[in-house]
């Protein structure tokens, strides 16, 4: 069974488009976020610096994604915000403290909706368009 699953993921990964894509990058940096907020709850140290180590990883990704030219002003926001959602998770590693995580959720399911929207629309503007080029 977990053969299927993972053979699932692996394609819905390979036929994504860039926006699912970042998409599915934040809901799983919110998803190990979540877990390390529970590992510390449950004083599970080894599993707190797995998930925390997983979540860096996805902000890391993140980070190096942003296209400062292309993206200006708003690509140096968000470097800033992945600096402090490093930094906080690596304050929470260290202090095993889950404080610090509860504020990297609230930015992550922030920029999630943004970015959800932000698709939305984009997607809803293409769909226009297309009906438009068709007439």
């Amino acid at each position: 069974m977990s053969y299927g699953l993972g053979a699932y993921k692996k394609t819905s990964i390979h036929t994504a488009s860039k926006e699912q894509i970042l998409l599915m990058l934040y809901q799983a940096a919110i998803k190990n976020c979540k877990k390390a907020i529970e590992a510390i709850e449950a004083k599970q140290i080894a599993k707190k610096g797995e998930y925390i180590g997983k979540l860096q990883d996805i902000v890391i990704e993140l980070n190096n994604s942003l296209d400062h030219e292309v993206g200006g002003q708003v690509a140096e926001e968000l470097s800033s915000l992945y600096d402090y959602l490093l930094y906080s998770s690596t304050q929470a590693n260290i202090k095993i403290d889950k404080e610090p995580l509860v504020g990297c959720l609230q930015v992550l399911n922030t920029l999630y909706e943004g970015w959800a929207e932000a698709v939305k629309q984009v997607r809803k503007e293409k769909g226009a368009a297309a009906k438009e080029s068709a007439k």
